[in-house]
């Protein structure tokens, strides 16, 4: 089923482009470098926040796997890179996991399609140009379409993408839209840039990067705190070792320097 696709917009850079430039990819144009060393100026210590919630990413989607998940929804999934949610499931050795990826960047939908081509069995992962906001109309697709079994427990990923949605747009009735679909059993993961545990200067950087988003960016940016960020979880329940920064969440090694500095809380919770 072919879609239409909005326009690729190069006049602005693009958050999921910005975010592809800092891991190091390749799909991303100048006016996203150079968008994204401006921010590095202010806060040198995103790049290693952005790698870190990478990282974050492929320890969830393993933990899921190990509790016999094997359907996985990323919404603002962003553009293809290493570590992708079908590669980690199938690493883990869950080679029968269907995933579904969700981004409304053009460019990042139209790779995402290129990559799953490229995979040993593309009919168990699918991309979609949609929208998080689009709530029912997405999700009722997505079933729809036979990618995913309702019935069955389902992770969601939310990784680095509610910081780009402020509260006028009340991103939280639609994330509580998604986790009342989810089947008992379900994981929710979610990353976040947060605002607390932070000095004058730091909270000022974050204050002139936010507003650079919502300036010069096709996406606008709003940082939490740590309350409002564990409220985005609902009543599902934050496994160990609960809310934390994006390097102590069950980390393959010792988080170096303080985990603070990265700026991302993470967490993921379980439908009761």
């Amino acid at each position: 089923m072919s879609e239409e696709l909005p326009p690729v917009d190069l006049e602005r850079p693009s958050a999921g482009r910005v975010y592809d430039y800092v891991l190091g990819g390749t799909h991303n144009w100048a006016i996203d470098r150079k968008f994204a060393d401006e921010q590095l100026k202010l806060m040198p210590a995103m790049r290693d926040g952005i790698r870190a919630n990478r990282a974050f990413l492929g320890r969830a989607v393993r933990y899921a796997v190990e509790q016999g998940i094997r359907q996985f929804v990323d919404i603002g999934s962003g553009l293809p890179t290493q570590g992708n949610v079908h590669e980690v499931a199938d690493e883990a050795g869950a080679t029968d996991a269907r995933v579904v990826y969700i981004d409304n960047e053009p460019v990042a939908h139209a790779h995402g399609q290129i990559l799953l081509e490229e995979t040993a069995d593309p009919e168990r992962h699918h991309a979609l140009c949609r929208d998080f906001f689009d709530g029912p109309e997405l999700w009722q697709d997505i079933v729809k379409r036979g990618w995913i079994d309702p019935a069955e427990p389902v992770c969601l990923l939310t990784v680095a993408l509610l910081h780009f949605m402020p509260p006028e747009l009340k991103p939280e009735q639609t994330l509580a839209y998604y986790r009342d679909r989810l089947a008992p059993g379900s994981l929710l993961v979610l990353s976040h840039v947060s605002v607390d545990e932070i000095d004058e200067e730091a909270q000022s950087n974050l204050q002139q990067i936010a507003d650079n988003y919502k300036r010069q960016a096709t996406h606008l940016g709003h940082w939490r705190t740590r309350e409002e960020i564990a409220a985005l979880f609902g009543d599902f329940e934050l496994v160990e070792p609960g809310l934390v920064w994006v390097s102590q969440w069950r980390p393959d090694k010792p988080p170096v320097g303080d985990p603070a500095r990265l700026r991302a809380l993470c967490g993921v919770a379980r439908k009761p």
